[in-house]
């Protein structure tokens, strides 16, 4: 008899319209609001090259990020993105420009220096990623 009152009382505290409502809620909590955000205008800068030539570098960027605040932190704060962003870029050389598998390093890298930079500023790191949507190199 006691087991039959302990399971009809599990029974309906798992299917009470609270836990339901609250679950419902909990599942909305969860769904984040992604936005991606574009540098505009691209980025055009040049990069080291042996000899007396320049090498120029091209790049369209979108960052990704999580939520409405997160945006408006990269809004504000674009012209040091932009900065932490150009300077990477400058610091590489012609092999690594065009060398595919270092276009995911120089990615990564400046993805963590645009947070790290907002992070500086505000304590958040709101960008989720960095993409790449024009990458041409001269």
């Amino acid at each position: 008899m006691f087991k039959k009152i302990l399971f009809c009382l599990f029974y309906l505290t798992l299917f009470s319209p609270f836990n339901l409502v609250s679950a419902e809620e909990e599942s909305t909590e969860l769904v984040a609001d992604y936005q991606y955000y574009a540098l505009e205008p691209d980025i055009i800068t040049n990069y080291i090259k042996p000899g007396k030539q320049l090498g120029y570098i091209r790049l369209g960027i979108d960052l990704m990020v999580k939520s409405t605040a997160a945006y408006q932190a990269v809004e504000t704060h674009e012209p040091i993105i932009r900065d932490r962003i150009i300077t990477i870029l400058g610091e590489q050389s012609e092999q690594q420009i065009k060398s595919i598998t270092e276009r995911q390093t120089i990615r990564t890298r400046c993805l963590n220096a645009a947070n790290d930079a907002i992070f500086e500023i505000t304590g958040t790191r709101p960008i989720e990623d960095l993409l790449f949507t024009k990458y041409l190199d001269q």
